[in-house]
């Protein structure tokens, strides 16, 4: 054996016992109670030389979890800012702003003039079903021959500033730029038929004529009655009127032509 080994096994080599420790406290009758203690206390370590805290020694209570699903005290505050998933969120629908119930109820409103509109529902800026009519109008007159893409969301621009600005100055509580864009874009939806006739069979004649004014006259109608209703206007449904027909009269003069 080498030095190192010799020096290595004296330096851990210890004669004191736990025996020698009892004969000490049995010399020692004044310090028994602190004897009995430290007996205590080398019974009561856990083999090995592993540290234990005090509070875990002395605590009753046994835990009761497990390692990956920890019990939780009540007393414990609840996590903040956590919610049960994808649970509780809205849908995508809700958060963009599309409600096909209303959009059903505000076609079924522009099909039947005479049927009274739900001003709740007109008043919302929804501008889902006025871009659908839209493009359904400029994809008719595209299988008509004619390519009027431009022409259509140009004048609906400068006919919802107009009605917009008209509006304003005639109602008292006022209106939205979205409300009269989505109120004209609904009533959009009689030309798209007027537009869709137009690829079977040509409007210039006195038929076509007569489909066309009738047509006018049935969007000018809704518009008129859905603002009316929308801006509390009672009795002013008719100076409504003669503007929204000038402006769908325009529309006519572009599928007819």
């Amino acid at each position: 054996m080498s030095s190192f080994e010799q020096f290595h096994v004296d330096f851990y080599q210890s004669n004191y016992t736990i025996e020698d420790q009892e004969e000490g406290c049995n010399s020692y009758g004044s310090d028994k109670n602190l004897c009995e203690s430290r007996k205590r206390q080398a019974e009561e370590q856990p083999a090995g030389g592993a540290f234990v805290p005090s509070d875990m020694l002395l605590s009753p209570q046994s835990y009761s979890g497990s390692i990956l699903q920890p019990a939780c005290s009540p007393g414990a505050p609840s996590q903040l800012g956590y919610v049960d998933g994808f649970d509780e969120e809205p849908p995508l629908l809700e958060e963009l702003g599309i409600n096909f119930e209303h959009i059903w109820q505000k076609t079924l409103t522009v099909l039947n003039p005479m049927k009274p509109a739900d001003g709740s529902i007109m008043n919302e800026t929804d501008l889902t079903g006025p871009m659908v009519f839209c493009l359904a109008l400029g994809a008719t007159l595209l299988m008509a021959g004619k390519v009027h893409f431009g022409y259509v969301y140009g004048m609906s621009a400068i006919g919802c500033l107009a009605m917009h600005a008209l509006l304003n100055l005639m109602s008292v509580s006022g209106v939205s730029h979205g409300c009269v864009a989505s109120v004209l874009g609904y009533c959009l939806l009689p030309m798209v038929i007027l537009s869709s006739a137009a690829v079977l069979f040509s409007l210039q004649g006195t038929p076509g004529t007569v489909l066309a004014l009738f047509i006018i006259g049935w969007c000018s109608l809704s518009a008129s009655k859905i603002f009316t209703s929308a801006l509390a206007m009672e009795g002013q449904q008719l100076l409504i009127a003669y503007p929204c027909a000038l402006l769908y009269g325009l529309f006519a003069l572009l599928t007819v032509f």
